[in-house]
């Protein structure tokens, strides 16, 4: 399995020299088109903890409450280096069904799930939509963050920070 083994926001985007360039433009077009979701450093839940492990560049924080009762921080929208591409992980309901659900198959993407999708290069992507689908998700979160859900299982945000 592939792992981003870093500590801090800085190093994720230092990891990989030739994706840094594609991470630095869609961090800004994240930025830009979707100011209220805070940039900031996921570091994975720890071992014996509910929740995904793995590190990534969080956009909007928010807290679930998981299975186990407790609760488990995830963002909005992650982004994180794979093998091979990069993974975007929406986690926004807009009329009952995820976001992305509504700009599957036009982003550029290389593969899509109902949550998330991977791209190789930010030059694939359609920015513009993408720009548009960000912006959305930004406006949901900031104004009914309970439309944010566990990008896993469907459960519902119960807190936002």
């Amino acid at each position: 399995m592939f792992r981003v083994d870093v500590d801090s926001l800085e190093d994720y985007l230092n990891f990989d020299s030739k994706r840094k360039p594609d991470l630095q433009k869609l961090d800004k077009l994240l930025g830009t088109s979707a100011p209220a979701l805070k940039r900031y450093f996921h570091t994975g839940t720890p071992a014996g903890h509910p929740g995904m492990r793995f590190k990534m560049i969080g956009y909007g924080k928010l807290h679930y409450l998981a299975r186990a009762e407790k609760y488990v921080e995830w963002p909005a929208v992650g982004v994180a280096l794979q093998k091979n591409y990069i993974s975007v992980y929406l986690s926004v309901v807009k009329d009952g069904a995820p976001l992305l659900q509504s700009y599957s198959g036009r982003l550029g993407e290389l593969r899509v799930g109902s949550n998330n999708f991977s791209f190789r290069t930010y030059e694939d992507l359609d920015v513009r939509l993408l720009a548009g689908m960000f912006a959305e998700a930004g406006q949901i979160f900031s104004s009914h963050p309970g439309r944010c859900i566990l990008a896993h299982g469907g459960t519902k945000a119960l807190r936002t920070n």
